[in-house]
């Protein structure tokens, strides 16, 4: 019984690992193009637009690219007034 326990905790790892070994399921961005895109990308989070559906696959890009997630929390902070200078807590 101990094996199903420990299998079902598992499961989102496991679907998580291979979502990011797939690869995003819509359009593909890169690194560059995601560079270009961040300042647009942010701006429309702060104004409320739905910034996934307006720049389609930023979004996956940064939830699987460290990188690129880290430089879009340091324009977000800095944009929301919150960046205090130090470099983003380890997630």
């Amino acid at each position: 019984m101990s094996f199903q326990h420990r299998s079902h905790q598992s499961e989102p790892k496991l679907t998580g690992l291979v979502a990011r070994v797939l690869g995003p399921v819509g359009p593909e961005v890169s690194c560059e193009e995601c560079f270009e895109l961040l300042d647009q990308y942010v701006d429309l989070e702060a104004a409320g637009a739905d910034a996934t559906a307006a720049l389609p696959g930023v979004t996956a890009h940064l939830a699987g690219c460290p990188a690129c997630h880290e430089d879009h929390e340091s324009l977000h902070a800095l944009v929301a007034g919150t960046d205090d200078g130090a470099p983003p807590a380890p997630r």
